[in-house]
């Protein structure tokens, strides 16, 4: 499973959509990728990562992160000048 032709054949999905022209002109102004599929690409990959941290902002939202109530600004400092 370490061939990289297999890799590509097996992770990789052909796709036919109709999009409209304006919007591929201006996907492709944007990412500046080097064909439409690389332009897609980018604008995918871009859309993932803000819908993860949107996700994780409503979670954080809902219950916001809490400091331990032993934590010390000094000792992390401590704890990260040892390594």
């Amino acid at each position: 499973m370490t061939d990289p032709k297999f890799h590509r054949i097996l992770y990789r999905m052909k796709v036919t959509a109709i999009l409209p022209d304006e919007l591929i002109i201006e996907v492709q102004k944007y990412t500046e990728g080097k064909n439409i599929t690389d332009s897609l690409q980018k604008a995918l990959s871009e859309w993932v990562k803000l819908a993860k941290v949107k996700k994780l902002n409503e979670k954080l939202r809902n219950k916001p992160l809490e400091f331990s109530s032993q934590f010390s600004a000094e000792k992390i400092r401590k704890i990260n000048r040892t390594k």
